[in-house]
């Protein structure tokens, strides 16, 4: 069995859509069809039903499912184990976003080479449809994210909350001169509309972005200000590169480890030991920073965004 016709069947499963499918994959649309088209001639029934609206799985569709993400499981699974360098004789793959690599999933590798020098460990990038994905199919085991969308066999358990604090790169900014300074990070649904009822003058920056704590980069180097994890931004906090913003308020955004179920109980338990480990120390590192935000503020406590606005009625 081709395993791109099944990835290409399930990731078209996941979007509902050919064309959903064919811009996950990098590949064409027509490149989708042929794929199916194939898979349906050899098992000889319809896996979907297609409309305008998209494409639906049939009854023959949904009993493939299973079996689909099965055989790409062992794949996974066939293919990491053979790849093992010799003088090891585990494996555990990791995939984490952008933002969560420095200060947190680095330094839980760390802990984990430290801890079980017999395993070989795997690292992959991306957003969390992507990351979501892998671990689908087997070739993560487990995924640090913002926002998870949960599947059968996976389970996601809160690693921390990250603290999301306005920082500006031109010392003395405060909430009065922010204005020209602002770029908006598209931190997901619930924090754009905390932003909106809270920050109604900060909406429209006319430059937004969707890159995470990646953003530091950006606004360390130009006369600019955003919302950015307080974990990631201590050490330019710390080197004078950035500025905190007196009286801004900040915004709790939970941190999730998905993992899949079916990884070995010991190797589970040793990497989520060591991530809760890995985790204490960051969040230390981001209350250090709220402390030093409250002292601006002089002792008041920090609001947290939208938590006090309300729509008028």
């Amino acid at each position: 069995m081709d395993i791109s016709l099944l990835k290409t069947f399930l990731e078209v499963a996941a979007t509902g859509s050919f064309v959903n499918a064919a811009d996950r994959l990098f590949v064409t649309q027509s490149a989708v069809s042929l794929r199916i088209g194939r898979l349906e001639d050899t098992l000889g029934k319809p896996l979907f039903t297609r409309s305008r609206a998209g494409a639906e799985l049939t009854a023959a569709g949904r009993e493939f499912e299973r079996y689909a993400l099965s055989m790409i499981r062992i794949w996974e699974e066939a293919r990491q184990q053979v790849a093992i360098p010799e003088g090891f004789t585990r494996s555990l793959t990791i995939g984490a976003q952008y933002s969560l690599w420095p200060r947190l999933g680095f330094r839980w590798l760390d802990r984990l080479e430290e801890a079980a020098p017999d395993l070989n460990i795997r690292t992959e990038l991306g957003m969390p449809d992507r990351l979501m994905r892998f671990l689908i199919e087997g070739v993560m085991h487990v995924g640090l994210m913002y926002m998870p969308q949960l599947r059968p066999g996976l389970e996601a358990q809160k690693v921390m909350d990250e603290e999301l604090v306005l920082v500006s790169s031109v010392r003395g900014t405060t909430m009065d001169t922010i204005e020209p300074l602002y770029v908006f990070v598209d931190w997901g649904s619930e924090f754009i509309s905390a932003h909106a009822l809270a920050l109604p003058n900060l909406t429209n920056t006319g430059l937004s972005f969707g890159l995470g704590a990646m953003v530091a980069e950006y606004i360390k180097n130009r006369e600019a200000a955003a919302f950015l994890p307080a974990r990631y931004v201590k050490t330019y906090l710390d080197s004078g590169e950035l500025y905190l913003v007196p009286e801004a308020p900040r915004f709790p955004y939970p941190i999730w480890a998905v993992w899949r179920e079916d990884l070995d109980a010991e190797l589970r338990q040793l990497a989520q030991s060591e991530l809760v480990a890995t985790a204490k120390a960051a969040d230390v590192e981001s209350h250090a920073v709220v402390d030093r935000l409250r002292d601006l503020n002089d002792g008041e406590d920090i609001e947290v965004l939208g938590e006090n606005t309300q729509l008028d009625t």
